[in-house]
Parts: C-alpha cells; structure tokens; sequence
C-alpha cells in the first residue's frame, strides 16, 4: 500500500502549488465542507462495520480508508482541483467564441470568462465535498463523461463544460441544467449566419414539358449566362441541407463551367455556335441534343474603359460576415483586374441612399479601398432610391466609347420603394435604353431574395451571380471579368424548329424562365440576354426519335403525316443578336444533322450535371438512373479541371447522395 501512494504521489508531482493563500484556504474549507457532510448525513452507516472483502479488494479498501481521512480527503480534493483547472482553464482561454450566437445562448458565453475564473479558485474547496446535485446537473458538470456529451457539437461540448465550471463554483444554487441543455442545439458552426426567419425567395417555373414534334415544333428561348443558381446549391449542400425548393435552375447549373467550343474566326460575327448529337446517359433510346455558343474575345488593349458603379447594399440584413465582410474583399479582388484608365464610383443604400466615392480613376487604389473600408451595415433597405441615384452618376459619367455598367451587391431584400419583381422589372426596363448595364451579385442566405436579383438582372442585360465564398468571388468578379463586364452581343434569342419525319418528342433541359413566344423571336422591341466577351452558352434538348420504344405520347389517329424539307435533318437553328447600342437584330441559321456521334468530355460532363440538376428537382424523366450513375459519369468526364470546378461537383453530388437519403 506504501508503494501505491508512493505511486500517486509520483504522478502528482508536476501540478504546480497553488498561489499563496490558496492552500490554505482550500485545506480550511475542505474541512468545513467535510465537518457539515458528516453532522448533514449522522445515520451513515460507518465504514468499518461494513462486510469485509478479502484478498486485493481489501488492501484497496485500507487504501481507502487513509485516503478518506479528515487530512487525506483534503490533500487529495486539493491536488485533484488543481489538475482539473491544469486541464479545463487553459482549455477555455484559448477555444475560439462563435462570430454570432442567437441571443439565448450568448449570456453563457459571454459569461465564460468569470465563470471560468470563479471556478479556479474554488474548485479545489468545493471538489473535496460537493453538496448534492441532481442528476441532470451532474451532468452538465462532467459533459466529457456522459454519452450524450459525446455526441453534442463542439460548441456545445465547450458550453457543457464552462456551465459545469460554473456549477463546482456555486453549487448552493443549482441551474435549470435542462433548458441549458436543450439550447446547444443553435451551436453548430454556421448556424450563427443564419438569421432567425426564412423569407427566401426563388425565381422558379414548372419544369418544361414534353412536347409532340408534329403539334409544337418551335422551342424559342433568352440566352442567358446565370450561375447563381449553382452557387446556391453548392451554400445549401455544404451547409448540410438539400436546396430549397425552386433554387435548381438546371441551365444555370450547366452553364458555371467552362466548356472547350470554337471560338469564331475573323470576320465570323461576335460568337460561333456549334451542335452535337449523342446518346442519352439516363435513357438509350433518346438522344441529347447540344446547342454550344462561344463568344468572340477581343484582345486586352482593344476592349473599351469601363465605367463602374457599385451600388451596395448597407442594410441592416447585410449585417452578417458572408455579406458585407465578404463583399468588400470580393471588390479587393476585383479593382486587380481594372485597367488605369477605368472609373469607379461608390453608391450605397439603407434608408436612403448616398454617393459614397465620386468617380475615381481605378489606379487610385488606396482612395477606393479606404472608401469600401468605411462602409457599415445598418437601417431599413431603399432599393429604389438606391437604384436611382447609381443610374443618376453612371449617365453623369458616360462618355462616346465607354462601357458602363452597375454592378448591384445585395442580398436582395428590398423594403422600402419598389419592392415588388414586376414594379422593378419595368423600371429597369425603362432605364436599360440609357445603354447602362446592371448587373447583381448576391451574398448570404436566410433573406436570399433571388426572384427579385433575377427579374433587376434580366432586365438590365446584365447577369446574376450568387457569392457564397472569396473562391466563388475569384472566378466571377476576377477571372471572368472581361467577359461579366464587356457585352459582345445584346438581346441574343435562340429559336429551334424540330423536324417531326425525324423527331417524335423533345423537351428543353431548363430555361423556364427564360422562355419566349414563338412570336418574339422576330420582334426586335422584346428584351433577350446577352453574351459578354469570351462568355459561353450551352443549352440542352432531350430528343424522342421518330420510332423510338421511348416515346410516352400516342400517334394521333387523324393527324396528317408529317412533312419534312429534308428528312436528313433533326432541327434548324437560328439565332438573333443585337449589336451593343444598336436597334436592328442580326439572323444566324443553322441546319442541324440527325446524324449521332460519340459524345467527347465536355458533352458527358455536362449532362452528368443536367443529371444532377433533374435529381435534385423533378427527376421523373430520369426512370432508374440517380446519383450513382450521375457521380460516375461526372468523375468519368472531368477531363481537363485546372480549377477543380468539376472535381468539385463531384464532391457536391456525394452530399447531395446523402442527404437524399
């Protein structure tokens, strides 16, 4: 037994001594504690007069009973409490406090600190007899041996401990260990950036329909270069939550990667598309039809100066660190890639809007960036006004072979003015005449008011993008800038007509809300999207051969054959455009052979996402392929990804997996 202690002693060793006083305080008040346990409990039953075990269980015992002495039960209780503090005090010192919590959990965090401090200096009395707890409060005050603990989120571990520090320190007034229980679940890291309410809101159709070939030929759609969409998809998976309903825009999705296209040559026009025609992965017995465009890029030099508004919400819903934080150095990022001779000015908007930086040459770093670090959060959000007034200094800043655009950063909660999508989509519709691009760059999530960024983006031709990360704010506002600020060609539309001797059924992947009428294809006063420099577009048609055993719709018993100009041809393309200031449209026609081919990289990737944009929404065309197929064909087909975009994806469709499960 000597050498047990001997033991112990030697493992105790290195827990340094107390400061002065404390000792001996702590040996004063073991004692006390201890004189009232034992005047608190006289019908004990002693120790001694209990069963004595034999062998080793009864030198244990006489280990005991030295070290459960008047003397030893103060020694011990001192040495154990300062080898807890050893281990709990320097343990919430250094763990990080959340950027934000909800407002029930903050007061114990706030409170660490003291608690922490109180529970130094009299753990070591208190530890040596401790009143009696309940067990919900044991609990509490040793989180790291209960089962429960184990599965609780870091944060609230870190809480379970400071509470049960706080309880060793005043253990006379036990707290409602429950309700603090119940309230960790808010403590999951990024849960502190989602606000309390959810006004989300997405701009969304019904997934186009299958159409019959013989009674509805034309397909006539806006070209657009969104990808707003995928970046909200990609902020919901990481956040471990599958994409609310109506973000999944599949062209949106298709059309944030990059694909390998001609580009035109001299003389061609400002964009090249090309088509292919290659088996269905999810369906044999269909073909996918790819329409690809890229557009011209000019060199460097000859691109014109921008003239640059930033029109910043300052809000007080963009008070949050993935909106306001994160969209100044998102412009950090992108004043690199201005040329000297470009212009920016600084509009923001609360309650009221108001010019925050006149128009300054873009070499004048220091004098922008000093005017974005001044920028704060706070007030109610004057969208109106603060559309107005950046329209007000772009047409102030105009001048013969400028470009000018306003770049709108927001989350998209417009409150005081115009507020409604369709009262902003006819005064930006009003405004776009002035030649004066604007487009929209959302940030954050929880008051995501996308259908309203989509219907200012459409309208202004200009584009929407969503930044949920600096990465994500790198590829849109610096990498792709020429070709997010430069417009090559306006008002772009894309009609196909199906030949019905060769196609039975057809359905556009996407693009519900850019759809047109047939009618609208010819009339120059109907807005359409636009293609900046460099920029690509992909569109993707599902397409039922005449014949095929995938055909859902019967032949109708008295419609007439169908006639065809030429029975070697699946469709006819054609395109309008619009010079950049011009009025007067520009038709390019196309025919489209009914010839298949082997799909290359490019076309595999990209229905391996329009895979993944059907199985995260309406996957009834899809029959028995899901994610399993889709991740395989997407890792088969990432091919060249100096980026790792794709590489990426695949990673966001395993989440996508699991949580579908």
């Amino acid at each position: 037994m000597t050498d047990d202690l001997e033991q112990l002693r030697q493992a105790l060793q290195p827990a340094p001594a107390p400061e002065g006083g404390a000792k001996a305080r702590a040996l004063r008040l073991a004692l006390e504690n201890f004189d009232r346990h034992q005047a608190s409990a006289p019908t004990t039953r002693p120790i001694n007069d209990r069963p004595e075990p034999a062998g080793r269980l009864r030198g244990v015992r006489l280990m005991l009973s030295k070290l459960t002495t008047r003397a030893g039960l103060a020694a011990t209780a001192s040495v154990a409490a300062i080898g807890i503090a050893l281990v709990i005090y320097p343990d919430l010192r250094t763990r990080p406090e959340p950027a934000a919590v909800q407002p029930a959990t903050l007061s114990v965090e706030k409170a660490a600190p003291a608690a922490e401090t109180a529970a130094v200096k009299t753990e070591m009395a208190d530890q040596a007899a401790p009143a009696p707890q309940p067990a919900q409060d044991m609990m509490l005050a040793e989180p790291l041996a209960q089962g429960n603990a184990q599965s609780a989120p870091p944060l609230a571990k870190q809480r379970l401990r400071v509470e049960g520090a706080a309880r060793m320190a005043a253990p006379a007034t036990p707290a409602p260990a429950m309700d603090a229980l119940a309230q960790t679940e808010s403590f999951y890291p990024g849960d502190a950036a989602l606000p309390t309410r959810d006004t989300e809101a997405y701009a969304s159709a019904t997934p186009n329909p299958l159409k019959i070939a013989a009674e509805d030929p034309v397909s006539t759609f806006s070209i657009d270069t969104d990808t707003a969409s995928y970046a909200v998809i990609r902020s919901s998976l990481t956040r471990g939550t599958l994409p609310p309903d109506g973000a999944v825009r599949v062209e949106e999705m298709v059309n944030y990667f990059p694909y390998d296209y001609p580009a035109p040559q001299a003389g061609d026009g400002p964009f090249r598309a090309s088509v292919s025609l290659f088996p269905t992965p999810w369906n044999k017995d269909t073909q996918l039809l790819r329409i690809g465009i890229q557009g011209a890029m000019p060199a460097v030099q000859d691109r014109p100066p921008l003239n640059l508004v930033f029109l910043i919400d300052t809000s007080g819903s963009m008070d949050d660190p993935q909106k306001l934080p994160l969209l100044k150095q998102s412009f950090r990022l992108m004043l690199g890639q201005l040329a000297p001779e470009d212009r920016v000015a600084i509009v923001t908007y609360a309650g009221a809007a108001g010019l925050v930086l006149d128009p300054t040459a873009a070499s004048e770093t220091t004098k922008i960036l000093a005017a974005l670090d001044r920028l704060g959060a706070g007030g109610s959000t004057a969208g109106q006004a603060g559309l107005e007034q950046a329209y007000a200094v772009a047409e102030d800043m105009a001048a013969d072979g400028r470009t000018g655009r306003i770049l709108l950063a927001t989350d998209g909660d417009f409150n005081v003015g115009l507020s409604d999508p369709e009262a902003l989509k006819s005064y930006i519709a009003r405004k776009r005449d002035s030649g004066i691009y604007l487009s929209v760059l959302g940030f954050g999530r929880g008051n995501l008011d996308d259908a309203t960024m989509q219907a200012l983006a459409q309208n202004g031709n200009g584009t929407a993008a969503y930044i949920d990360t600096l990465s994500e704010a790198q590829k849109t506002l610096s990498d792709q800038l020429a070709g997010a600020l430069f417009p090559i060609a306006d008002d772009v539309k894309i009609q196909v007509e199906f030949n019905p001797a060769t196609v039975a059924e057809y359905r556009l992947i996407g693009y519900e809300t850019r759809a047109l009428a047939r009618e609208d294809f010819n009339n120059d006063k109907v807005d359409a999207g636009e293609i900046g420099a460099g920029h690509q577009v992909t569109a993707l048609y599902e397409i039922t051969p005449v014949g095929s055993p995938a055909q859902r719709t019967d032949a109708l018993r008295y419609a007439a054959s169908p006639e065809s100009t030429g029975s070697d041809e699946l469709a006819f393309l054609k395109l309008r455009y619009k010079a950049p200031g011009t009025a007067t449209s520009t038709l390019i026609e196309t025919p489209i052979p009914a010839t298949p081919a082997t799909p290359d990289t490019d076309a595999r990737f990209a229905a391996a996402i329009a895979g993944m944009g059907q199985l995260l929404s309406d996957p009834k065309y899809l029959g028995g392929w899901g994610w399993d197929q889709a991740i395989a064909l997407a890792n088969d087909a990432r091919g060249n990804d100096p980026f790792g975009y794709r590489a990426e994806a695949v990673r966001l469709m395993r989440l996508a997996q699991s949580l579908s499960r």
